[in-house]
């Protein structure tokens, strides 16, 4: 157990396999961040202010990573991304590592996935002790990425997909995915999530399930490309603004390396789009809450929101969650409800998501002493005995894409853009932010003062103390590197991955 784990002693360990354990709901709301979620406000986010009046809403929650992958490998595992190795150069979530599903899965617990992000599925290990794991995206489960035909350009490209999907798997359902891609799915995935889930807890009741669950749900909808209901984007823009923000051009790889520009007018266009994304997503978190209300699992449920890392919509010169560690990356929302957290208010200690593992374990009880023993994050639960955290740490290992790729795509490079060849790591105190690069870059920000004007050499003593102070953190949290090596994809999850800006 590393230094910085859970005791695991608050409550004594036992088997649910009886059906008298605690339900779990981990819903990930994908690249929300706190600039427009902490705290939860009623006019942009009711359902997360709701939840986060009758449970315990904390303020300031970090996660490890600024992106999808890393973020989520630390949440299941416990595991900052020095010690689990998903990241840009090696792109799978490898099994020798224990994760929350298995553990849950392991003392009888039914456990399900719903991931609308393609990064999160099986195909880069994210499965792993799931009984049922869906793509939400699709109405049928399929390896076939039925987006590659609607995404086409023209006619002669999507005749010339059309055919080549076909005949990569089950015709019949391809064309029942295309036509619900085409036709009927007004969202990302997040609507027909949110029903398949009312469903399966109708059909746990009807059969009269026993067992209690553990369910996750990754809603996409924040991310890139910003495209909510009209109702809910003009809520934030009026429609002669909505008409023009949704004509923009959204490619964040185009815009880091220079490739057009926008102004600070038509970034806010963007950002009232991403709030409209924001605001759909928190009317889908109600509609799962009900759900859990109609078939009366609520009351038994510890309900967990949260963002998998934040954005960046124009601050710093960047556009999407690539290439820094910036506070408006690292900085996300967490709120939970029922059992222990019930009335628990506001809590403006730092945590960080990938203690979100020992916390559950400490929060259900259960025995899953590798997991525990893997876990490096702190348990905060309300009676852990661990001492408050007083600094929290992320880490961007590798760029993604990498440099390379951006050279393939757009040819020479603007020198900044080189810069983004390397690592990243930082750490946030009470008193400043801390960035390091493996260049030997460095970053120091004052508390409270933003993040704009770098005080490495008005401060060389605290930036002194703080790289001491990581350096430290980083030799009780790396382990041996996994291979630098990056998962074959289908031509279908790469594709989807394209469209999202990681390729």
């Amino acid at each position: 157990m590393s230094p910085d784990s859970s005791s695991h002693d608050t409550e004594p360990p036992h088997d649910v396999g009886d059906g008298d354990g605690l339900n779990v709901v981990v819903v990930v709301m994908d690249t929300a961040r706190a600039a427009e979620t902490v705290p939860a406000t009623s006019q942009l986010t009711p359902t997360l202010a709701s939840l986060a009046a009758a449970g315990t809403e904390f303020t300031r929650a970090y996660t490890s990573s600024p992106w999808t992958l890393p973020s989520h490998a630390s949440l299941f595992t416990g595991l900052y991304t020095a010690a689990h190795g998903a990241h840009g150069g090696h792109t799978y979530l490898d099994a020798d590592h224990e994760t929350l599903p298995e553990a849950f899965d392991s003392v009888g617990y039914e456990t399900v996935g719903v991931s609308n992000n393609c990064w999160i599925t099986g195909e880069f290990g994210f499965d792993q002790g799931f009984e049922t794991f869906r793509k939400g995206w699709q109405y049928l489960q399929s390896d076939v990425d039925t987006g590659s035909i609607i995404r086409a350009s023209g006619p002669k490209e999507r005749l010339t997909s059309l055919r080549e999907q076909l005949f990569a798997g089950n015709p019949a359902v391809t064309l029942a995915n295309i036509a619900y891609e085409r036709y009927l799915c007004g969202d990302d995935g997040a609507a027909r999530t949110t029903d398949w889930i009312g469903e399966w807890l109708e059909n746990r009741t009807t059969r009269s399930e026993s067992r209690p669950f553990f369910l996750f749900c990754n809603y996409i909808e924040p991310h890139i490309k910003y495209d909510p209901p009209r109702e809910y984007a003009e809520q934030f823009l009026s429609t002669s603004e909505v008409a023009e923000a949704t004509q923009l051009r959204q490619d964040p790889r185009a815009y880091d390396v220079g490739e057009y520009n926008l102004s600070d007018r038509e970034f806010e266009l963007l950002s009232g789009l991403y709030r409209g994304e924001l605001a759909y997503v928190d009317s889908q978190i109600g509609r799962l809450r009900e759900a859990l209300k109609e078939t009366n699992e609520w009351e038994n449920t510890i309900f967990i929101v949260l963002g998998d890392h934040g954005e960046n919509i124009g601050e710093y010169g960047f556009f999407g969650h690539q290439y820094n560690l910036h506070k408006t990356l690292v900085h996300v929302p967490l709120v939970i409800t029922g059992g222990p957290f019930s009335d628990g208010g506001q809590q403006d200690g730092f945590v960080q998501l990938l203690d979100l593992v020992p916390t559950l374990l400490d929060a259900t009880g259960i025995s899953a002493p590798a997991l525990a023993m893997q876990a490096q994050g702190r348990s905060f639960h309300p009676a852990s005995t661990q001492p408050a955290r007083e600094a929290v740490y992320a880490e961007h290992i590798e760029p993604q894409p990498t440099v390379e790729a951006l050279e393939a795509r757009f040819g020479e490079l603007p020198e900044r853009v080189r810069t983004f060849d390397r690592s990243l790591r930082s750490v946030r105190t009470d008193r400043a932010s801390y960035i390091r690069g493996s260049d030997g870059s460095q970053w120091l920000y004052l508390a409270n003062s933003g993040e704009h004007h770098n005080r490495v050499a008005e401060r060389p003593v605290l930036a002194a103390s703080l790289d001491t102070q990581l350096d430290g953190w980083l030799g009780t949290v790396e382990r041996s590197r996994t291979s630098e090596t990056a998962v074959d994809m289908t031509p279908a999850t790469e594709r989807r991955l394209a469209d999202l800006g990681y390729l």
